[in-house]
């Protein structure tokens, strides 16, 4: 009897503890290995596709002396995603403006991210990281194979790392208003 009241009560304890620990409001922590402000930016070269087609790779490490913003998000065209990317195309100007190199990047291939650019007419690129090497790297997928983490994050002239958002929300209009404040900052 004693046995079943303290099993009781343990099962009690953990359902309690996954409520708490599933409770909305309450953002989840960014893994131990998520790239913080102040880190020097992780290196890559990846793939990119636009509107116009298939580009040269991109290399991080060659756009020092810019801002870039890099955006992981989970799929093309998908109703975030999409929501995402019309954002950062319809106010291209306001939210990055000149001088800003801005990089969403997935697991797609690049004839899907060259269809969906030309599709919305995005005046960027899209970064294919189908291996996801870049987003481990930036620890932006839990496990290879998996949908990338929408994370997003400002890289400054100097390639260090300016603002880093875990999970960003696409749907949020104070996150856009936090990411275009990041990247003025940023060119100053």
């Amino acid at each position: 009897m004693r046995t079943s009241a303290l099993s009781s009560l343990v099962v009690a304890s953990l359902v309690a503890t996954q409520l708490v620990a599933q409770q909305p409001g309450t953002p989840p922590a960014p893994p131990a290995n998520f790239p913080t402000v102040g880190m020097v930016a992780p290196d890559f070269t990846a793939p990119i596709a636009g509107k116009d087609g298939v580009g040269q790779p991109v290399t991080l490490s060659k756009l020092k002396g810019k801002v870039v913003v890099l955006a992981f998000y989970p799929q093309d065209r998908t109703s975030g995603c999409t929501a995402e990317m019309t954002k950062y195309t319809k106010e291209y100007a306001t939210l990055f403006g000149d001088g800003v190199v801005v990089l969403p990047i997935s697991k797609d291939n690049l004839d899907s991210h060259a269809s969906w650019a030309k599709d919305m007419g995005m005046p960027f690129s899209l970064v294919s990281d189908t291996s996801g090497t870049v987003a481990q790297a930036y620890a932006s997928q839990r496990q290879p194979g998996a949908a990338f983490t929408r994370n997003t994050f400002v890289i400054g002239k100097d390639g260090k790392i300016a603002y880093a958002v875990f999970r960003f929300s696409a749907l949020s209009e104070d996150a856009y208003t936090a990411l275009g404040q990041a990247v003025a900052e940023a060119k100053k």
